[in-house]
């Protein structure tokens, strides 16, 4: 009994304890006063962007935390692809150096001569591949993304005109370089990131974002071919080719030799002539010569779109400026736009190394070509059709009225020095 009330008066005691404290400022008037305050108070914009990260972290983690057996069976299935090309590729080492130049070839020159010259041209593949599936994706910088509230407004908004409106106006809050439009003349927006669109940048819909110069989306890479790789893909469809080519005429002899060996077996009934070193060399053949003919259409149409400066996407639908819409707008001749890809040193240009000029955001543009087309369009503006655009609020070219452009630096021009890399 006397240990039950000593607790008691003990826990009275503590409750009379706690009602008397009086809790005092950790910093006094005086000293709040003193305090800097920049490191009281933020501005509007850190508070916006640090609610953007926050948010985007929170829907990362999301993603990342909550994987249905849907979305990991839909990864695991992307990979199919790449697995594939790196089974055929080990396959077609094992036939064409173990089979092939090791038991097939008596000559030893020979063996020598086909082994230095493979080696290289599968590394120079090997190599390119590796870069074009590994390389950074380049995206939109944080300027482009809008905040949370202005996202909501423009996804809210009623009417074109109040969109378009709203986009105008972030875009020259924010002084963003843009010189392509909407088909219907407003600035290209991404509702999925909330983010301004930059020239030349499209949303991947596998990959879920927006990214820079999007050319497309490679299933045998399993990576978005654009800026930060697409030399590295032009490479690697070309060192395929030359691998494939060679690896065909290389085999070639050996094919027709154990092709009529194998004829000659089926017609005297003789199943066990036919060695399973012979298969190696005439699947080699096969695949060499089928991969060589699917890669070649690839690689040449991608040194077509680089000779014009233009992605499979522009290819297909026109980029459209404040005229009208220019296939050739970023047209600088076949040779300036081979170095915006492939850099100016002619060596570096045939490896895998990063020499693509610019920052994916700025481009220049084929000025003359423009003012060209502005002078058609003033001379003969009946010969101009722009179906599904609102006939209200246009003016004479069709487009809606821009008052001044949103960046006054229309051809930007690169600087070598700064952006070769």
């Amino acid at each position: 009994m006397s240990i039950r009330s000593s607790s008691s008066t003990l826990l009275t005691n503590l409750h009379q304890e706690n009602e008397n404290l009086v809790f005092e400022p950790l910093l006094t008037s005086d000293q709040t006063i003193e305090q800097p305050t920049d490191r009281l108070f933020r501005s509007d914009e850190q508070r916006d962007s640090n609610s953007m990260f926050i948010s985007r972290l929170k829907d990362f983690r999301c993603r990342m935390t909550v994987r249905s057996p849907r979305q990991c069976c839909y990864e695991s299935v992307k990979s199919i692809p790449v697995l594939f090309i790196l089974a055929i590729v080990t396959w077609s080492y094992y036939a064409y150096v173990v089979q092939m130049c090791i038991f097939t070839i008596d000559d030893i020159p020979k063996k020598v001569i086909y082994l230095c010259v493979y080696h290289p041209l599968l590394i120079l593949f090997l190599w390119s591949y590796y870069r074009t599936m590994f390389a950074p994706v380049f995206h939109p910088t944080s300027e482009f993304y809008v905040s949370k509230t202005d996202g909501e407004q423009i996804a809210s908004a009623q009417l074109i005109e109040e969109r378009r409106a709203g986009l105008l106006r972030l875009a020259r809050q924010a002084n963003l370089p843009l010189l392509t439009r909407h088909f219907d003349g407003s600035i290209r927006y991404c509702f999925v990131c909330q983010c301004i669109k930059p020239d030349r940048a499209h949303h991947c819909s596998v990959c879920e974002k927006c990214v820079l110069r999007y050319d497309h989306h490679c299933p045998w890479t399993n990576s978005c071919v654009s800026f930060g790789n697409y030399k590295f893909f032009v490479l690697f469809l070309g060192w395929a080719f030359l691998f494939c080519i060679y690896v065909a005429a290389t085999s070639l002899e050996y094919f027709i030799e154990f092709w009529k060996s194998a004829t000659n077996a089926q017609r005297s009934g003789d199943a066990s002539a036919i060695s399973a070193r012979q298969f190696h060399l005439l699947f080699l053949f096969f695949v060499a010569v089928m991969f060589g003919v699917s890669v070649s259409s690839l690689f040449f149409y991608h040194l077509f779109l680089t000779g014009k400066n233009r992605t499979t996407i522009e290819s297909f639908r026109a980029p459209m400026f404040e005229n009208r819409p220019e296939k050739d707008g970023f047209d600088l001749g076949w040779k300036r736009n081979y170095q915006e890809i492939f850099g100016t040193n002619l060596f570096k240009a045939f490896l895998p190394l990063s020499t693509t000029r610019g920052d994916g955001i700025h481009y220049q543009i084929n000025s003359m070509l423009l003012t060209n087309s502005q002078q058609q369009i003033e001379t003969s503006p009946s010969e101009i059709r722009i179906n599904d655009i609102p006939t209200s609020n246009q003016n004479e070219n069709g487009f809606p009225p821009i008052e001044t452009p949103l960046n006054t630096d229309r051809n930007y021009l690169l600087n070598v020095d700064q952006n070769n890399r």
